[in-house]
């Protein structure tokens, strides 16, 4: 049995990033070195957006340079990476539920290969690029991520590359030794959340503050983070939660120096879980009163 891929999301910043060594470049090698080495990957970039949901299913997919005004070095770089038509037809049942397509003439964006030529130099690891769909909300594209969970049993590393602030017309070009504000106050908004788990509020992040609507001005950078984490386990925040809540109640009532077999943990530990779901429910329930939708964590 393959173990479980993990998931990436990754902040592709300038393209220069491809060519240069820094603490970006140099940290996304160190990732490979740390996960197992996938079978295939499938890379969301905010680079191709399309009317409805497109796979590239082409064998041998182009090099994208898709930017202007940068060093002749850059555009020279080919990241030869084989496609994989048989993964985007495993993807592309996965959202067979929505409208979905093959393409054959998009390649690899610099949203992916400047990140995968750090990843995988030798670019011996088949890529598929999926598209983003232009017309749907933030909360759509949430929940069709949590379709592609099966491709990670599979060996496929799923990556979304784009960036959590994302807005050029604001940048401060004399500005390099720390971010705007405004971008500060955001990125510590949305680090937060994550730390909490609490990944589906981030699907309303024009409800976050002024602050995030300056750091994300149109989606399409934002919207590669909520791949990721809709694929992370809700099932896996319930335990975090439930044991949470166990050792709670084992305080509560006195047991926790007291518990000598699995025996004396049953009620503390279903009552962890009880309580779990509940906070999920409740959540899930505010949420409802205050924007009409009841949509929570999806096991």
């Amino acid at each position: 049995m393959n173990a479980k891929m993990p998931v990436l999301f990754v902040g592709h910043g300038s393209p220069m990033n491809a060519i240069e060594e820094n603490e970006f470049s140099l940290g996304w090698r160190n990732i490979a070195l740390k996960i197992p080495i996938p079978k295939s990957i499938l890379c969301i970039s905010a680079h191709w957006e399309t009317k409805g949901i497109q796979f590239t299913a082409v064998e041998k997919p182009e090099t994208i340079h898709d930017f202007g005004g940068f060093p002749r070095q850059l555009y020279e770089i080919q990241y030869n990476a084989p496609g994989n038509p048989d993964l985007a037809g495993e993807a592309q049942k996965c959202v067979i539920d929505e409208e979905n397509s093959m393409d054959f003439k998009w390649g690899l964006d610099h949203g992916s290969w400047s990140v995968l030529r750090w990843l995988y130099p030798e670019a011996d690891i088949p890529v598929v690029q999926m598209s983003l769909d232009y017309t749907k909300k933030a909360g759509w594209h949430y929940n069709v991520a949590k379709n592609l969970a099966r491709l990670r049993e599979n060996g496929v590393l799923i990556i979304g590359s784009g960036n959590m602030v994302h807005n050029l017309r604001l940048v401060d070009w004399q500005n390099t030794d720390h971010g705007s504000d405004w971008a500060e106050v955001a990125n510590i908004k949305i680090r937060n959340n994550i730390n909490d788990g609490d990944y589906r509020s981030l699907t309303e992040y024009d409800r976050m503050g002024a602050e995030m609507r300056l750091a994300v001005p149109s989606p399409e950078h934002f919207l590669p983070l909520l791949y990721p984490l809709a694929l992370i386990s809700a099932a896996g925040v319930i335990i975090v939660l439930g044991m949470a809540y166990t050792i709670l109640w084992l305080m509560l009532w006195k047991k926790e120096n007291s518990c000598v077999s699995w025996k004396n943990i049953v009620l503390p530990l279903t009552a962890g879980i009880i309580t779990a779901f509940a906070q999920i429910i409740a959540f899930d329930a505010v949420r409802y009163w205050f924007t009409g939708t009841w949509d929570g964590f999806h096991l």
